[in-house]
Order: structure tokens, then C-alpha cells, then sequence
């Protein structure tokens, strides 16, 4: 027999339940696994999949229990606690099951106990959805998230770069605010799971979505669906791995160019606001892994694989590798952003319109002395950018030349660059 402390843990419900069509599904998978129980046959809640049954957080012994793990995790010296698929957490039959009020109190709840026994501790929501409802987890700017997961900004940036084309990435960026100062977003480019779709509902045109699904299959990457409640299925992930998302499909390109197109899709990461994550995949350019792929018939594993740090320190150590490359570029970049003001957390920024083939973007010193203005060209074309001040002299901080600019400066095919103005 099984302990029958923990027979509430866990939810069940009837497959025949008309109700559950309306439950929204993160994958095109059944909602509920059968499990043989001590007591016969049962029909569990699974959210994502057979091997993730999900906890009954309407038993308030659960909630005890999670609330005593985060606090263990705190214990051992955790300071960002990541709360993964939190939309999901509460499940009432005939709603929606995502986004729930009941969601939201228990987020309210952790934040609340932080508050007074960690308050240097951050909680990070990850959710996986529209922007507007992603964004919904920062509370009103003090009671939930401290940091959002800015599903929105890889999307956007693989179609600047596919579409050579920064518009919809600029006015997003544009619009984006935040409800408070203890709130910032948690950017990022990749990471363990894939690039997902779902974020950009509703800011890129949904034919330019279909077209950027097609792209990346035609470029070796896979695609994960959703489940819809009239039975049909949409894209809900594209599992790829970020610099093999860098090539073409409508003209050949060299290695040496989709280098510089994912350095430039890595600038716009470490140079928007917010707080950055740097996948391990794409700080050392490794490539996808289909192999991993047939091994565990699992599509996110394209991104997963484990290296051996022997060959990786090989790797970095042969200037003319693509790691090398890869890496020296992160490393500018990163020694140059821990140095300036501009780059904090909560330095404004603004972003330019002027040619849509660029994103540029303003960060300000709270100081007032060093803004850096960041430029970023998608196309593969020569672009002549204007500078926003052409009273002083602008340098550019990933190169040691000491000349100067007034007017405009000039970018190559695929080239990212950080002016500072200087006064002198």
C-alpha cells in the first residue's frame, strides 16, 4: 500500500472530463498519465510529460513542503531562486489552468517570506508565453518577481538576423518598461530548452513566424508543438542550437560571417537592458547536437550535449577556431561591459530609429559622463549610421584606435560597435 500522507500530492481527473479541453497546453502531449496506484488505475495531471507529474497546490501540506525546499535551497547559499513554468502551478477544472489568481498568491507568498528572512535572495519566474502575460510576474514592482525571463528577446533577434532586418526588434525594445526598480529582466539568447515562439505572438506578423519556423528547419534545427483546443498543433519551440540558427538559406555564407552574426546577436544580449545569461553553448560556439537527438528521442536534446573540458580548453587555445573566435569576442565584450557605468542594471536606455537594417541603442551613465551609444548591423551590407551627438568626439571601446568620430560611423556586414562620447 502506498502512504496515505501523500495521496492528495498529486491531482487526478476523468479523461472524459468535457472540461479539460479548455485547459491550455504547453505541449502535444495528453494532459493525464495513467499510473498504476495501490488502489487501481489512476489518471494523473501531467503538464509536460509522463516523467513530470505535477503537485496538488491546492493541498496545503505541498505548499508547506516547497516552501520548506526553497528555504533549504536559501540554506545552503542559493540567492536566485528560479520558479520554472510557475503559469502552470495552480489547476482548477473548467479554467484555463495558466495564469491563475491562486498562481500569482503563492508567488506573492514566497516573495513576501523572502522579504523578511532572505531579502537578498531574487526570485527569477520563468514562463514561456506571450510577452504581455510573461511580464504579468513582476507584480506591481515590489510583491513577485524580482527578474522576468525575456522570452520575447531570442525570437526577435534570430529574425533580425534571418530577416536582416531590426524593426519589430526595435520597437519591442522601445516599449519596454518596468513597473519598478526591483524589477529588471533576465536576458538571454539560448539556453538548456529551445528558442521559443509563443513570446512573439502578437509582435512579429504570424506569416513572418511560419517563415522563421521553415528557416531554422531548413537549417538542420527541429520544431516542438503545442497542443491547440480544436485538436490542432503550433509551433511552440524551435529546438536549434543558436549559432547554427546564424546561417543562410537563401545564398551560401562562410563561417567567418555567421561568426560575426552571432556576435552581433550576443552584443544586442549584453547590451540591452537588463541582466544578461550566457548560455554555455554559445559562449564557447559549439553546434547543435543531432546525435543527442536520436539518443534520447527528446528534440531539446539538438542543444544539450556534454563536452569534455579538455577539448574545449583545446579548442579556445587555437586562435583560428571557431571557439576561439567566439570566445576572444565574448571576452572583449564582457571586460569592456564590467567597466562602464552605462551597463548597470538600472541605467537607462534609448533606442534610435533610423535604418531598419540596424539596432542602435543608448545607454546612459547615471553619472552623466560615459554614455555608450551600440550599434548593431543585421544586414550584409556596408550601413553609415549618424551619431546622436555630433558636438564631441565618440570613441569606439572594442578597439584601441584612438580615432575619433563626430558625424557617423560606418559599419561592415554583420559588425556590432560601442561608441563612448568623450568630452576631450
Amino acid at each position: 500500500m502506498g502512504d496515505p500522507q501523500y495521496k492528495d500530492f498529486y491531482i487526478t481527473a476523468d479523461p472524459a472530463d468535457e472540461r479539460l479541453k479548455q485547459v491550455v497546453r504547453p505541449r502535444a502531449l495528453p494532459l493525464l498519465t495513467e499510473f498504476q496506484s495501490a488502489g487501481g488505475k489512476i489518471n494523473v495531471w501531467t503538464t509536460f510529460s509522463a516523467d513530470q507529474v505535477d503537485l496538488n497546490y491546492g493541498n496545503p501540506l505541498v505548499l508547506q513542503k516547497m516552501t520548506e525546499i526553497v528555504l533549504e535551497y536559501i540554506r545552503y547559499g542559493a540567492e536566485f531562486i528560479r520558479l520554472d513554468a510557475i503559469a502552470y502551478l495552480w489547476k482548477e477544472i473548467g479554467t484555463t489552468c495558466i495564469h491563475l489568481p491562486q498562481t500569482h498568491a503563492i508567488v506573492q507568498f514566497w516573495r513576501c517570506m523572502l522579504n523578511e528572512v532572505a531579502p537578498y535572495v531574487r526570485i527569477i519566474t520563468e514562463t514561456n508565453v506571450p510577452h504581455q502575460e510573461n511580464i504579468s510576474y513582476f507584480g506591481d514592482g515590489t510583491n513577485e518577481a524580482h527578474l522576468v525571463y525575456n522570452f520575447a528577446l531570442p525570437p526577435l533577434v534570430l529574425h533580425a538576423v534571418q530577416f536582416q532586418n531590426a524593426r519589430y526588434l526595435s520597437r519591442w525594445a522601445s516599449e519596454l518598461n518596468l513597473p519598478s526598480e526591483q524589477t529588471a529582466f533576465f536576458n538571454f539568447l539560448a539556453s538548456h530548452d529551445g528558442v521559443g515562439v509563443n513570446p512573439v505572438r502578437g509582435i512579429l506578423p504570424e506569416e513572418e513566424i511560419n517563415q522563421l519556423v521553415t528557416i531554422i528547419q531548413q537549417l538542420g534545427g527541429l520544431v516542438s508543438y503545442k497542443a491547440n483546443p480544436d485538436g490542432s498543433q503550433s509551433p511552440y519551440e524551435l529546438n536549434v542550437n543558436y549559432f547554427d540558427a546564424m546561417g543562410r538559406v537563401d545564398s551560401p555564407i562562410t563561417e567567418d560571417e555567421m561568426i560575426a552574426r552571432f556576435l552581433t546577436a550576443q552584443s544586442v544580449l549584453l547590451t540591452l537592458k537588463g541582466l544578461p545569461a550566457i548560455y554555455v553553448h554559445s559562449l564557447i560556439g559549439s553546434r547543435g547536437w543531432r546525435d543527442g537527438v536520436f539518443l534520447t528521442g527528446a528534440n531539446r536534446s539538438i542543444n544539450r550535449q556534454k563536452l569534455a573540458v579538455e577539448d574545449v580548453l583545446a579548442e579556445i587555445n587555437d586562435l583560428n577556431s571557431r571557439c576561439a573566435k567566439i570566445w576572444n569576442g565574448f571576452q572583449r565584450m564582457l571586460k569592456v561591459r564590467r567597466k562602464e557605468r552605462a551597463f548597470d542594471l538600472q541605467a537607462a536606455q534609448q533606442v534610435f530609429f533610423e535604418d531598419e537594417r540596424v539596432f542602435a541603442l543608448m545607454r546612459f551613465d547615471p553619472q552623466m559622463e560615459r554614455d555608450v551609444f551600440c550599434v548593431h548591423n543585421f544586414s550584409n551590407e556596408m550601413v553609415t549610421v549618424k551619431l546622436p551627438d555630433t558636438t564631441n568626439r565618440w570613441m569606439d571601446l572594442l578597439v584601441t584606435t584612438e580615432e575619433g568620430y563626430r558625424q557617423a560611423i560606418s559599419l561592415l556586414p554583420y559588425q556590432y560597435r560601442w561608441m563612448i562620447r568623450s568630452t576631450s
